[in-house]
């Protein structure tokens, strides 16, 4: 007994040694060039107001504080919610707003308070106000800015819920606001020590039913009491010159509000119960009603069940995508499943569009049919005027027809293309905010606009189109210059002749431009400064290869800053798998090598300051037909990560015997099976990954 005494007081001793030690452990700091770099003012992010007169630069965190990340969490219904503020995970807040008058350069810095943490910013669709909120230890408050002055003042005295529904925005009157705040006195939160009411009970449906995993779903009676309090809103309308307030409905768990065109109606989705315990909030079961515009619930619309049993790559059964039409006073349009939302049926079309008017009375009407899945609709600048995209997820391809909803008629194709072709892609339609508030499609004497990234074997190229849409002949209006990268953000106001461009190379870190069409005279809108100096000159170059079956593949290549030709690195490999219909398709370049690299938060280009080679973005196609391209994932990996490791050695960059991988989520599935599966590596990062995937082949 003395003997097995003494060792169970050895071992107490060290235990308690150990935690001592443990707890006097302090968070270690990289070193010190990598603590400079990611401690540096980050480049401020830059957007235009809705009439494009105002440029607006976002100040913003390097990164948060450990004090902050350490605030309790809670992981529910698929959300991140932070209870001391009623809000979701916020990981960089802004920290000032500055605008600048396109026209004649003059800027004013809007005067929020010194160490303020705040949320998006919103202009005001007349560009006369600013809307955004703050962030506090006790809860987040609606602010709103003058864009003349930048005097701001506060315009609701309780909290916002910014845990659903956006927290806030503008309607299109330019003077009233709305917002989702904590209703009043709604008391304390839930307990966790409360003893349950009874046992935990799921029901099953008795048939098969595959279905994706989710992160962070409800668990218990408990967590759908945290659900309720913490997602439960009072909407409040609020005029921003009179300041008057008027509450909306009752609390309830709003997942959305919608105003028609003519401000007259309200569509309203509530999320109710039960809930699940298998799918995110997201599916849960909802509600949707029509209000009048003072919040008195007009009539029921859709009860939209819980998401649970939908077969995968399929669509609920009930009305889905439910919208307002743009430029009508108060039509709504949604998509309904022909084919009970099952993806493997065999049916003649997918998909139908409906419509109803106000007010609401009248049996709903069919605009067209769909032979695939809805994909979307834009509307265009003129009454009646919509593109409508459908897609083939097996096929991945995607068709975008013209379509008429006040003259129904054979819609027009536009667009019928494979969605992973990118050396075909023709770019997006370029939108503008409307003079009610709605965003559309320009539209312009039968043109629209295209702005898209123009990859190529050389890679992207970024360029803005005009199109014709009754001959669908286009007119290259603008396309970056080879060796730098400029993209098309907006026109410069309503005027046509004049772009806004993000001009940058592999060494300048990104500015804005204005650019003449006509002329190609250039006026710089910033002066930005390179955030990290001292890595300007690590080397940056896209290396091309080929897999061992031919498919042709492509990474971008960073050396150290000191590095010497003939120098045999350590490399890092870092890539991300992506699945793909055909090898042609696979094997295109993505990216350019002649964009800035900026050095953040903890990204995998860090391994370059401390004398790695990395081969970024490494091409990790997996190839073949989507029931059975996983079957040969391992295969298709290990040649991939092969080929890429074989060309860099033949080039004398690296060696061979000191290699690692990573990758984030499935590319951590990726790289826990590359060190499983191949002898190619000696290390490996898998970081926050998605492991669940045994039954992805079926």
């Amino acid at each position: 007994m003395k003997r097995n005494f003494t060792a169970v007081s050895c071992l107490l001793i060290i235990l308690f040694t150990f935690s001592f030690a443990g707890a006097q452990e302090k968070y270690k700091l990289p070193p010190k060039e990598i603590v400079d770099i990611v401690t540096a003012p980050p480049t401020p992010r830059a957007s235009l107001s809705p009439a494009g007169n105002y440029i607006m630069f976002t100040e913003y965190e390097a990164m948060p504080s450990i004090a902050y990340m350490s605030q309790p969490l809670l992981r529910i219904a698929g959300m991140r919610i932070t209870p001391f503020n009623n809000s979701s995970q916020v990981t960089s807040f802004n920290t000032a707003f500055i605008i600048k008058k396109i026209k004649d350069s003059k800027e004013i810095k809007i005067k929020t308070p010194a160490g303020a943490k705040m949320g998006n910013a919103q202009w005001s669709n007349d560009e006369k106000y600013i809307l955004f909120s703050i962030y506090t230890d006790k809860g987040v408050k609606l602010y709103m800015a003058d864009a003349a002055t930048g005097n701001i003042k506060p315009l609701y005295n309780g909290l916002l819920n910014m845990t659903m529904g956006g927290g806030y925005r503008w309607l299109k009157d330019s003077k009233t606001v709305i917002a989702f705040t904590v209703p009043e006195n709604r008391g304390p939160a839930p307990k966790s020590d409360e003893a349950p009411q009874g046992p935990n009970v799921q029901e099953t449906a008795g048939k098969a039913s595959p279905a994706p995993t989710y992160q962070d779903l409800l668990q218990s009676a408990y967590d759908e009491k945290c659900f309720d309090y913490y997602t439960t809103s009072q909407i409040i309308k609020i005029n921003v010159v009179t300041g008057e307030k008027k509450k909306l409905g009752k609390p309830a768990i709003y997942q959305s509000i919608s105003f028609s065109p003519n401000g007259e109606y309200a569509l309203v989705t509530k999320i109710k119960r039960p809930y699940s315990y298998t799918v995110t909030a997201g599916s849960f079961p909802k509600s949707v009603e029509m209000w009048d515009k003072n919040g008195e619930k007009i009539q029921s619309l859709f009860e939209i069940p819980i998401g649970e049993g939908i077969p995968l790559n399929g669509v609920q059964t009930s009305p889905r995508s439910i919208t307002w039409r743009a430029l009508e006073p108060a039509v709504l349009v949604w998509v309904e499943a022909l084919d009970g939302g099952d993806p493997e049926k065999q049916v003649p079309f997918r998909d139908k569009i409906m419509t109803l008017a106000a007010p609401f009375k009248e049996n709903a009407k069919e605009i067209m049919k769909l032979k695939n899945r809805f994909a979307g609709i834009e509307w265009l600048e003129e009454k009646g005027l919509a593109f409508v995209s459908e897609s083939d997820w097996k096929r991945k391809w995607s068709t975008t027809f013209l379509v008429n909803f006040g003259k129904p008629a054979e819609p027009k194709v536009i667009f019928d293309l494979n969605t992973q072709d990118a050396y075909a892609n023709p770019g997006s339609s370029v939108n503008k905010t409307n003079s009610a508030g709605e965003n559309v499609v320009i539209y312009e004497n039968g043109f629209i606009y295209l702005s898209g990234t123009g990859s190529s074997p050389e890679g992207d190229m970024p360029f803005l189109d005009k199109m014709n849409l009754n001959t669908l002949q286009k007119e290259r209006l603008f396309r970056c210059k080879p060796n730098t990268y400029e993209s098309f953000v907006d026109f410069a106001g309503d005027n046509r002749n004049s772009i806004v461009t993000r001009y940058e190379s592999s060494t300048e870190v990104p500015n804005y431009f204005m650019v003449d069409l006509k002329s190609g005279a250039r006026k710089a809108l910033t002066e930005f400064k390179d955030p990290a100096p001292q890595l300007t000159s690590i080397k940056k170059e896209l290396i091309k290869y080929k897999r061992d079956d031919g498919v042709e593949l492509s990474g971008t290549l960073y050396l150290p800053v000191n590095y010497k030709k003939g120098d045999k690195l350590p490399l890092v490999l870092w890539a991300y798998p992506i699945e793909y219909g055909d090898a042609k398709t696979a094997g295109q370049v993505k990216g350019s090598q002649h964009r800035f690299t900026f050095y953040r938060g903890y990204s995998q280009l860090f391994y370059v300051t401390q004398g790695y080679a990395l081969l970024d973005n490494a091409q990790m196609p997996i190839v073949g037909d989507p029931k059975t391209m996983n079957d040969t994932f391992i295969q298709q990996i290990v040649a991939s990560a092969k080929a890429a490791i074989d060309k860099l050695d033949e080039m004398g960059i690296i060696d061979p015997k000191r290699v690692g991988v990573g990758g984030h989520s499935y590319g951590a599935f990726m790289t826990a099976n590359l060190l499983a599966h191949c002898d190619l590596f000696a290390a490996g990062v898998a970081r926050s990954g998605a492991y669940n995937r045994t039954l992805t082949p079926f």
